[in-house]
């Protein structure tokens, strides 16, 4: 059976899941369709052009339709859930973040990107300013998640890291974090809560809020 882009991309994916985006390689990849690297470039000509691939290919798991807003349904409330929707595909694979970042011409971010200002500009928010609300939602996303996939140190990673000092040099930073998780929120919430804080800000001088 001959090759197509579809397949390669669908394995590329694959190989992402399993060895993480520095592990995505031409080389790797043309060994697990069992053909010659050479042969990828017919249908992808360089790894630039694999990673947005990539993008486009994550993204459409949870966006395969783009599609506004009911006529009632506030803009900030749809904005949150696509937010919340973008979050979900870049942490359903690894290094989803930064294969979102790394890639600079992904049809399907640009087509999120073209839903969410078109929508708050037909609910009568100015061009500039909904630009400006959907680039700083889709930034704080984007860094929000590569954040999460990052994660924290590894165990005997920092060991000069004294906690007991840090608690007492930054006492209101550690009780900020101990007041807000203290009543069973998640990494859900603190996401959501924060996404709030933006879009609320945002609505405030955006005028109307259907």
């Amino acid at each position: 059976m001959a090759l197509d882009r579809r397949q390669i991309v669908t394995e590329a994916v694959a190989l992402l899941d399993a060895d993480g985006l520095d592990g995505v390689t031409l080389r790797k990849l043309a060994a697990r369709l069992g053909v010659q690297q050479p042969t990828l470039y017919w249908h992808l000509p360089n790894k630039a052009a694999l990673i947005t691939a990539i993008a486009d290919a994550i993204l459409e798991q949870q966006f395969p339709e783009l599609v506004p807003p009911n006529p009632d349904e506030p803009w900030q409330e749809w904005l949150v859930g696509l937010a919340e929707r973008l979050r979900r595909a870049l942490l359903a694979h690894p290094d989803g973040a930064r294969i979102i970042s790394t890639s600079q011409t992904s049809l399907r971010m640009a087509g999120i990107s073209e839903l969410a200002i078109s929508t708050l500009v037909a609910r009568e928010v100015p061009l500039r300013r909904a630009r400006l609300i959907v680039l700083t939602v889709e930034h704080f996303t984007v860094g929000h998640v590569l954040e999460e996939q990052t994660g924290p140190p590894a165990t005997g990673s920092a060991p000069d890291f004294d906690l007991e000092a840090f608690t007492t040099a930054h006492p209101t930073v550690v009780a900020g974090i101990a007041e807000y998780f203290q009543d069973g929120r998640t990494p859900d919430d603190l996401f959501r809560d924060c996404l709030g804080v933006i879009i609320r800000g945002a609505a405030a001088t955006a005028g109307p809020t259907r």
